[in-house]
């Protein structure tokens, strides 16, 4: 057994458990728990408590699935990017994964900093990072339903990533 596609596979399964997971609390457990929280004055345990640390693991589940998958890739990884070889199936759900990424730390996450006080912002400043996130975090939540049938299907077909 070579063990750096064994590794690399429980690290990406693992690690993307966590970052779906999350995503999917985000959007469908601590958007609605938030908007309640705040209509009756208990919201500072979730803004001060979990959301900081859920988006720390949020983001970094994000990395290591990433790199994990990238890893499981290993010398198909210019042709999974590229679409080429085969490779067109998990190609497709390694582009969604990495625009997923991408959101994560370019426009939750630096969003998020400002919406929690983590970051200085103005109020007009964190009306507008809340509609980014807000949006952002609907796309990836959109985008991980096709991302997990390509990266289903892309296994399954190709066989040869440590599975």
């Amino acid at each position: 057994m070579d063990w750096v596609p064994a590794i690399a596979r429980w690290l990406h399964f693992m690690a993307g458990v966590m970052w779906i997971g999350l995503l999917y609390y985000f959007n469908f457990v601590q958007a609605a728990a938030l908007k309640a929280a705040t209509a009756d004055g208990t919201a500072a345990g979730i803004t001060k408590h979990v959301a900081p640390r859920a988006l720390l693991f949020f983001r970094w589940s994000a990395v290591v699935t990433w790199l994990a998958g990238a890893a499981l890739l290993g010398n198909q990884f210019v042709n999974a990017f590229t679409l080429a070889k085969g490779m067109a199936g998990i190609g497709v759900g390694a582009w969604l994964g990495t625009i997923m990424l991408i959101n994560v730390w370019a426009l939750i996450w630096p969003n998020q900093q400002k919406i929690l006080g983590l970051k200085p912002a103005t109020d007009e400043e964190k009306v507008k990072a809340r509609r980014v996130a807000f949006l952002t975090s609907r796309v990836n939540t959109m985008l991980s339903i096709p991302l997990l049938f390509f990266m289903a299907a892309g296994w399954s077909h190709r066989g040869n990533f440590g599975l």
